[in-house]
């Protein structure tokens, strides 16, 4: 209870302080007690939640909920009734936590836009199915990857000053961790329109049709946008575990959105098999 007299005291210092609609970083400490907030029939707060968002519910209809367009951690939240009736929400993110809300209608919200932090919250609260992938889980290691020192040099390809390197590749619960450099030394801005991984026929017969088997990754840390002129970045890709197929090859494509400098690297089985543990 304390914690959340704390909450309400800043709440009403930025009332008096004329601070109105303005952004706050919250902390979680204790997903059993409910956080309250104002809501507008005029203004759209967010809710911005340190995972994707996998579930909302909320207790009336004269609330309205949705999840920001092309963005899974965002949701925005406004009331769909003048002076409605306090009600409750309940949000769980890819990282199994439990989010749960009071709102409360107010015409001017002391706060538009909300971060929620859950660094005391470790413990998932809800277990989803066995078959679904933990996204914090894999957000975690991919993060450990992209700071990991470069274990392979002979992977890589260039042109145009721009380059493509593989710079290791790990293994954790049956997903192998693809880390990649991405540079570019030029001074025009590289807009990537595909980063593809795929299995292809080594030599390919001229009476015969090449065949591709696309590989979907499961995870992807770091910008795979655009490589940013005089820039050098680290991209970290989780596939579920593969082998090569004899007379094939793994290739990591890289094309470039309305031009020509595409790059393109081979991976061969032995640099799967001494994928590194992590």
């Amino acid at each position: 209870m304390k914690k959340i007299s704390v909450l309400v005291g800043m709440w009403l210092m930025l009332l008096t302080g004329h601070l109105f609609a303005q952004g706050a970083n919250i902390e979680m400490k204790d997903p059993q007690i409910p956080l309250v907030f104002w809501l507008s029939f005029t203004k759209t707060s967010n809710f911005v939640f340190p995972y994707a968002i996998k579930s909302v519910d909320k207790g009336s209809k004269d609330v309205l909920v949705q999840k920001a367009n092309g963005v899974e951690n965002v949701l925005q939240v406004k009331a769909a009734k003048l002076g409605f009736t306090d009600t409750n929400l309940t949000v769980i993110t890819a990282d199994g936590q439990l989010y749960s809300f009071i709102l409360k209608y107010s015409d001017q919200p002391p706060m538009l836009n909300v971060r929620f932090e859950s660094k005391n919250m470790d413990k998932p609260i809800v277990q989803f199915s066995a078959e679904k992938d933990n996204d914090a889980l894999m957000n975690q290691t991919a993060e450990k990857v992209a700071v990991k020192f470069r274990s392979i040099n002979n992977i890589k390809d260039s042109k145009f000053s721009i380059a493509m390197r593989l710079t290791g590749i790990y293994i954790e619960n049956d997903l192998y961790y693809f880390q990649l450099q991405l540079e570019n030394n030029s001074n025009v801005n590289y807009a990537i329109d595909q980063l593809r991984f795929f299995i292809h026929d080594q030599k390919k017969s001229k009476r015969t049709a090449s065949q591709e088997v696309e590989l979907t990754p499961v995870q992807i840390l770091g910008n795979n946008k655009v490589i940013n002129s005089k820039s050098k970045q680290t991209v970290v890709i989780a596939i579920h575990k593969f082998t090569i197929p004899d007379n094939k090859e793994l290739l990591v494509q890289l094309q470039e959105t309305n031009g020509g400098r595409h790059l393109v690297m081979k991976v061969e089985n032995r640099n799967l098999i001494k994928a590194s543990f992590l």
